[in-house]
Parts: C-alpha cells; structure tokens; sequence
C-alpha cells in the first residue's frame, strides 16, 4: 500500500491520480484502529475512487499531558489492518514536525458555542485542537467527502461548522457508533481497560437505551436525577457529565420542543480512562 509519512510526497501524488471524475474520501484518525475505524474506511472506499487514511496523534486536542502520552500508538499492526482492508488505501502517517513545522499550536476558532458544551467544559481548548488539525488534513488531502464516527457527536457537529465557516469544499459525513458484543462503543481507549472493566461498561449503553425509553414520559430533570443515581450506586465508574441536548445547537435541554431533535450525551471515567457515548432519542 502507499504510505507517506511527509506532506510534501502526499500532495504530489494525490495530484498525480487526481481527476475530476475521481473523487477523494478522507478518514482521519489517531491511530490504535478498530472496527469503526474501518467501518467510516469501507463506506469511504464504496464511495470514492481513492481513499486516504491519517494516523496522527495530535498534541494540541490534549489538555491532559498523561492522557496524550499514555495514547496508544500502534501503526505497524494499524498498516497490517489497513492492507487487510484494501491495500489500494493511501495512508498519511506525519510526525509532529511535518504537519506543525515545528510550531505545534492551535488555531484559535468560533464555533458559535458549540465549543463550549460538554467536552469542552472538561477538556479546555480541546476543540481549538480539533479544529486546527481537521482544517490543516483538509487542507493537505483536499478531500471531497471526510467521515467521522457518530461517538463523537460533539466533534461532527464542531469539524462541520468549521468547514462551514472557512468555506471548505468537503463533504462531513457522519457514520453510526459501531459498538463492541456489549455494547460499548468502540474506541482506542478500550484498550486501555482491563477485561473486568471492559465487561462493565456495558453500564454506559444500558444507561442510555434506559434513557431513551424515558425521555418521552419524563421531563429531562428526572432523568438526570436517575442517572446521576445510578451512577452513585457504582464504586468503579464516576460520571463527569450526563446531558441531554438539542442536536443543532448542543445546548442542554431545558423543555422539550416536538419539532427539535434531542440527543444523550455521557461521559464517564473509570481508572482515570474516559470514555463517552450518545444516543438519539427522538
């Protein structure tokens, strides 16, 4: 398969298969790939011509320097994955100093509040770092349509408005949650769970399937009280956060509005490892 590791090789070989009848589809990732990493991967190969693939753990979306350093960097079994795939796939694997130029700061962006919402309240200047690194990747590949997991709600709706507002050519697709036997929502911080706490947080998804069968008879107050209940019953998970938002605006639901879509967001740390998901309810 083609790897590049430098910007530069990537561009000039991306013009070199470029036409306007083949269209490029990008996924952008940090690495450790699963599933649902492959999952956006297959749509994007179904749907374009040629498909580019980043691993890049990006320091600036990091508020925590342990988190960023205990991030799992796995790219010789990523590429095996890759290859296994299709090995037509172009993967873009940079070092800091390629896509930084020895600069790693962040852009500083206005996301018209969306930012200022739930990871964002937890992780500051995280989306600036989201933000920063998406724009610089659309800007090296020039995708036609990027995808992105639904796991991170949140950062769809962050990465859309930033194309939006800097009038980028890219389409943002967002894919569904693939999800683990139990039902966990697959993410490279799984592999940093023992086998025991891996089994239960199968608590995440039953908290929001519970949720989502509540959210019609009961007002969003209540339920907030039960999960932040059910969690309180629990030594192993603590929860950070529970919100139940407007899916447009990500602002907390305070009075339901039949003609507005709502969505329970969570986040949840256990033995210092975050881990989120979301579930649309109505």
């Amino acid at each position: 398969m083609h790897i590049f590791y430098g910007k530069a090789s990537l561009i000039d070989y991306l013009k070199s298969i470029k036409t306007v009848q083949s269209t490029i589809g990008f996924v952008p990732t940090m690495g450790a790939l699963h599933q649902g990493h492959l999952a956006l991967m297959q749509k994007s190969l179904l749907e374009n011509a040629n498909t580019v693939v980043s691993i890049f753990v990006n320091p600036t979306q990091f508020n925590n320097l342990e988190d960023l350093a205990k991030y799992p960097r796995t790219l010789e079994e990523d590429v095996k994955k890759l290859t296994a795939l299709n090995p037509n796939i172009i993967l873009y694997a940079p070092s800091v100093e390629d896509i930084y130029d020895g600069k790693p700061l962040s852009q500083s962006f206005d996301f018209d509040g969306l930012e200022n919402q739930m990871e964002g309240k937890f992780r500051p200047g995280h989306f600036n770092g989201v933000g920063t690194i998406v724009k610089r990747l659309f800007e090296i590949v020039e995708p036609a349509n990027a995808y992105f997991g639904e796991k991170d709600f949140q950062q769809l709706q962050i990465v859309k408005k930033m194309v939006a507002k800097n009038h980028l050519q890219v389409n943002v697709i967002g894919c569904p949650i693939y999800r683990e036997a139990n039902n966990l929502a697959m993410s490279s911080r799984n592999e940093r769970l023992s086998t025991e706490e891996r089994d239960e947080a199968a608590i995440i998804y039953k908290t929001l399937t519970a949720v989502k069968e509540k959210f019609a008879s009961n007002s969003t107050t209540t339920i907030s009280e039960w999960v932040q209940k059910s969690f309180n019953k629990n030594t192993r998970f603590t929860l950070e956060y529970f919100v139940i938002a407007d899916e447009a605006t990500l602002l907390p639901c305070t009075r339901k509005n039949k003609n507005k879509k709502y969505r329970a967001f969570i986040a949840v740390l256990v033995n210092n490892i975050r881990l989120i998901d979301t579930i649309s309810l109505n």
